[in-house]
């Protein structure tokens, strides 16, 4: 059987996540998941694909919502502790558009305190801006739903099968194994029976055993929470950010996974995003159960 290994939220688009034991699934995902963006002056959203160094911050976010910490460990010049910054979260300021990938939605601006700090850190102009209350967003795919700031579809839900392939790949190719934070996954799950992942069997257990297994995996129930297949995950160059350093590193795992995941659609691969049918209470250790499956996309 699959379980749920770890839970990571994302509160800041772009930047380094939070490990869990527990997490409310909303409708929009984890809670508080990507529910603040960096933005430029004009409004254009900020991610690592430019700014690999999003990576260092580290935000923290109070359950209410109503607190937002920032920590950056290496200061602008890449040596020393550039310091934290601690926030009350505003949700009444006056709304400014942002550009999410082409498509303009509405975001509340943090205040000129959290936009130095982060435009220092990142060597550029920059804000931050919080998902407004009415923000209406609906992410496509199979099984549409409710979405943040994030890229696309509200969870994102890789196993470590999948990784294991992945980097047994890497490995005969000469690079070095990769973390699962290279993908910046919300839910990793893993196999705890020891399945033989080459077996071929095709029961429901060994199946959700099996490398990309959540590639056919059309309906999740988690704890008392249901998720809906949306899409295959389309990687990025936010794959070849180091996260712990916040710089590119070489040109893997693109291309390793370019010579086996292309997606017909073209791109590659790797996990699959999720839409919330049912919200609930994750924890690590909960047991995935696939109630229906499906043919893969590939």
């Amino acid at each position: 059987m699959a379980y749920v290994v770890d839970l990571i939220c994302y509160p800041v688009k772009g930047c380094a996540g939070t490990s869990l034991n527990d997490a409310l699934l909303t409708p929009a995902g984890l809670a508080h998941d990507r529910s603040f963006m960096v933005i430029s002056e004009d409004g254009t959203f900020r991610t690592q694909r430019r700014h690999p160094r999003l990576a260092l911050v580290r935000p923290a976010i109070s359950t209410d919502g109503t607190r937002l910490t920032l920590d950056a460990a290496c200061g602008a010049d890449g040596t020393g502790r550039f310091g934290t910054l601690r926030l009350d979260v505003t949700t009444s300021a006056p709304r400014r558009d942002v550009d999410l990938f082409g498509t303009p939605y509405q975001g509340i601006d943090q205040g000129d305190e959290a936009a130095a700090w982060l435009s220092e850190f990142l060597g550029t102009p920059s804000r931050l801006v919080r998902v407004p209350p009415e923000h209406d967003r609906i992410a496509d795919g199979l099984t549409s739903g409710p979405s943040g700031y994030a890229d696309s579809s509200a969870v994102h839900l890789l196993s470590r099968a999948s990784l294991a392939l992945l980097n047994q790949r890497m490995a005969e190719r000469g690079a070095p194994i990769l973390p699962m934070n290279r993908f910046r996954p919300n839910i990793v799950v893993d196999s705890h029976e020891g399945h033989d992942n080459d077996s071929g069997s095709d029961s429901d257990s060994d199946r959700a055993a099996l490398p990309h297994a959540e590639d056919r995996a059309r309906r999740i129930s988690i704890g008392g929470a249901e998720l809906g297949y949306a899409k295959l995950a389309v990687r990025c160059a936010v794959t070849l950010v180091e996260q712990e350093a916040g710089a590119r590193r070489g040109p893997e795992p693109l291309r390793t996974l370019a010579s086996y995941r292309r997606a017909a659609s073209g791109g590659v691969v790797f996990g699959a995003k999720f839409s919330v049918i049912t919200p609930g209470k994750l924890s690590v250790g909960d047991e995935v159960v696939v109630q229906e499956w499906g043919d893969a996309e590939l």
